[in-house]
């Protein structure tokens, strides 16, 4: 059982990524058989990609400091105070981290449009601190929520202001989990895909957008795998930094504290000016979305909604909008299946290893299965299409490649939600049983299964809105006519005409409705801990 245990995340991960991303290497460093770093160094050398990964590296730190400067109090306020409306508005942005890219796009163009902003650099840093928000508040947020009070409080006593006692204790003790933020917030903007696609236009692109549009309109296939092996590169070089910095890193003086309760008016200034903040980052675009939905020439209107289940000549897309839900539930349904089966699998494997002392072992399993993240959906499915579509496997137009895709990408969160969860359970219970002469079977439905299932279906939920919204995999792998709900918004928004916007609008709300309401119910199952993500 420990041999399968351990086969079924290892096979899928080598047949899945090892394999797709060799594919990209191989294509790239040896396109002709034998090596040729001839078709790499042209790409290199363009001065279109010099633009590119500039473009990319800037708009990435900008928002990552643009995002620091929003959440990190924000991440204070969670921390320390207790207020009315907390839980929801937790759950509110638990649920934007969530949110399909192109709902957030399309979002921050209908608020943003009449200000003469709805595309460009302005909308897409808005858009990214709307998904990374919560990273910082969450990161930031479960350590200072447990640091120890008594030492900036004994700085003050020895004379400090308060903000000399921040600067010089607290945020010493923060350094590593707000630099661990900013790594995320940095690797997500730096790799996006949606956000910049949909809001970026045609002087805009980062190195995803360039590697899509190289394969799908240049037909530059050398150029997009020549592309996706630098920014591999490039990832790899940023996480092994952040590693290195990591390790001589200590976070000194962290104990479980208190929050303190909002007594003075000017904590309570501070509590509800972040609650402003993350109402008009989080709350205001979506609203807008929602009239834009029902509206149709400045007016209240449903026709938006009825021409979703219509497919008129010489439309985008090759089957009716409305079919595109259909499409993504039952995609998203296997990927979730997928992945909690491979990912709890994988979760057993870790956490039995650390608990038997190889934490080595744990560390690589962990690591490996984190690569996908790192590497990006869009060179995940750009491995794919290279890998998939010569012998032995020939699957490059086959739908099956989608779900796949997703759970590749859902796996690491499955692990890392049911993973502690196992962790936990005494090993003496398992002895126990064992010693009872309960099978090994019989030791799971009884003693883990109890304690982890909470785990089991926030994972699950999660990979099924990761799945549904997923969008820079399903573009380059979805075929014309088996579009999900993002291709389809995307493909609307390419034709002119505001009937076509207002039918990616109804499709966007309901998009954001069911991650929504997944979300609210997983808030309501997992224990309410600051931070989990």
């Amino acid at each position: 059982m420990r041999t399968a245990l351990v086969a079924v995340p290892v096979v899928f991960w080598a047949l899945l990524f090892a394999y797709p991303m060799a594919a990209i290497v191989s294509r790239a460093l040896a396109p002709g058989g034998s090596v040729d770093l001839g078709p790499v160094l042209a790409v290199l050398r363009a001065p279109s990609t010099a633009a590119v990964f500039w473009f990319s590296l800037w708009q990435a730190l900008a928002s990552t400091a643009l995002t620091l400067a929003l959440g990190l109090p924000a991440a204070y306020v969670f921390a320390r105070h207790d207020f009315h409306g907390r839980g929801l508005l937790e759950a509110v942005l638990t649920a934007a981290f969530v949110m399909p890219t192109v709902v957030v796009a399309l979002a921050f163009r209908t608020v943003l449009g009449p200000l003469g902003l709805g595309t460009g650099i302005y909308a897409i840093l808005a858009a990214h601190c709307f998904f990374n928000y919560v990273v910082v508040v969450r990161t930031v947020g479960a350590v200072w929520a447990n640091l120890d009070p008594r030492t900036a409080e004994a700085a003050r006593t020895l004379g400090a202001t308060r903000l000399q006692a921040f600067r010089t204790v607290t945020l010493p003790l923060l350094a590593p989990a707000i630099a661990s933020a900013a790594v995320i917030v940095f690797l997500f903007t730096f790799t996006s895909f949606g956000v910049v696609f949909l809001l970026g236009g045609p002087s805009h692109a980062t190195v995803e957008v360039e590697i899509w549009r190289r394969w799908t309109e240049d037909l530059d296939a050398a150029a997009a795998v020549g592309l996706a092996l630098c920014q591999m590169a490039a990832i790899a070089a940023v996480v092994a930094v952040s590693l290195r910095l990591g390790r001589r890193r200590t976070a000194r003086g962290v104990s479980m504290g208190a929050r303190e309760p909002s007594a003075r008016r000017g904590r309570s200034v501070a509590v509800w000016a972040n609650v402003a903040v993350c109402v008009l980052l989080v709350c205001v675009p979506l609203a807008a979305l929602a009239v834009r939905a029902f509206t149709a020439g400045g007016r209240p209107s449903l026709s938006n909604w009825a021409g979703l289940g219509a497919n008129p000549q010489r439309s985008v897309l090759a089957v009716a909008p409305v079919e595109s839900v259909v499409n993504s539930i039952v995609l998203a349904v296997a990927a979730t299946a997928v992945a909690v089966a491979v990912g709890g699998c994988a979760a057993v494997v870790v956490s039995r290893r650390r608990r038997g002392g190889s934490g080595r072992a744990a560390r690589a399993l962990d690591v490996a299965l984190l690569l996908p993240l790192a590497a990006s959906a869009v060179t995940v499915a750009l491995g794919f299409l290279v890998a998939f579509s010569r012998p032995p496997f020939v699957l490059h137009t086959s739908p099956v490649l989608i779900p796949l895709a997703h759970a590749l990408v859902a796996i690491p969160f499955v692990v890392r939600l049911t993973a502690p969860k196992l962790e936990a359970i005494d090993s003496r219970l398992h002895d126990a049983a064992s010693t009872l002469g309960a099978s090994p079977g019989r030791v799971w439905r009884e003693i883990d299964l109890p304690i982890v299932w909470r785990a089991l279906l926030v994972a699950a939920g999660f990979a099924f809105c990761i799945s549904l919204g997923e969008f820079g995999a399903t573009l380059f792998l979805a075929r014309p006519d088996m579009p999900t709900v993002p291709v389809a918004i995307a493909r609307l928004l390419s034709r002119p005409g505001s009937a076509s916007v207002g039918q990616a609008a109804a499709l966007a709300v309901v998009l954001a409705a069911v991650t929504a309401a997944v979300v609210l119910v997983l808030e309501r199952i997992r224990p309410n801990r600051v931070g989990e993500l």
